[in-house]
């Protein structure tokens, strides 16, 4: 696994701490790692971004931002609102696999969803994935509606014939409800890809 790409079935479903959780985990094992985000949206250059974040919590990993924009939108709209250079899917890839030379780990966490573009041409996360040849994994959401969205991911992630690794929820409640509970027998039936975990709330 030299490289992972770590996409999400929507926005805020726990991608970054699910990143920080298996960089910490291949630390531990004493893997040499890197985190790459090829486009952070909604922070400012003097803000800290999601690499910054998954660094506090993994501890000594090598981090890269390959582009920054300071609308919280997709990276194409991002990029054009902000009239800068897009991250183009190749970037992404050759990025990766210059950190890959150099860690055993490389981490590349996607911004929103497997198909939120990169640019105007349609350049999204699963186009890099499919150039790394990596696996993904997919960070879900708990409750209601979580069912939907990572069989949707999961049926692209195939339609493109890209290894889907498995599925993590991104934040388990403390309190879980009944739906959630359920979720947890039925999420990998429907992305047909084991249950890997789920990280507390």
């Amino acid at each position: 696994m030299p490289v992972l790409v770590i996409t999400g079935t929507g926005t805020e479903v726990g991608k970054t701490v699910t990143t920080a959780a298996v960089a910490a985990a291949a630390v531990a094992a004493g893997r040499s790692v890197a985190v790459l985000k090829p486009a952070q949206t909604g922070v400012r250059p003097d803000e800290r971004g999601d690499a910054d974040e998954v660094a506090r919590l993994a501890g000594p990993v090598t981090t890269r931002e390959l582009a920054r924009y300071p609308e919280p939108l997709a990276p194409a709209t991002a990029a054009r609102r902000a009239g800068l250079a897009p991250v183009r899917a190749a970037e992404v890839a050759e990025a990766a696999g210059k950190l890959a030379a150099e860690h055993e780990v490389v981490l590349v966490e996607g911004a929103g969803g497997l198909l939120v573009r990169f640019d105007d041409e349609g350049g999204t996360l699963a186009d890099a994935a499919r150039l790394l040849d990596a696996s993904v994994l997919v960070v879900a959401s708990a409750g209601l509606g979580t069912l939907n969205t990572t069989e949707l991911t999961a049926r692209e992630l195939r339609a493109r014939q890209l290894d889907l690794l498995g599925v993590v929820v991104g934040s388990w409640p403390n309190e879980p409800d009944l739906a959630s509970r359920c979720n947890l027998a039925d999420l990998p039936v429907v992305a047909g890809a084991p249950l890997l975990g789920a990280v507390p709330e």
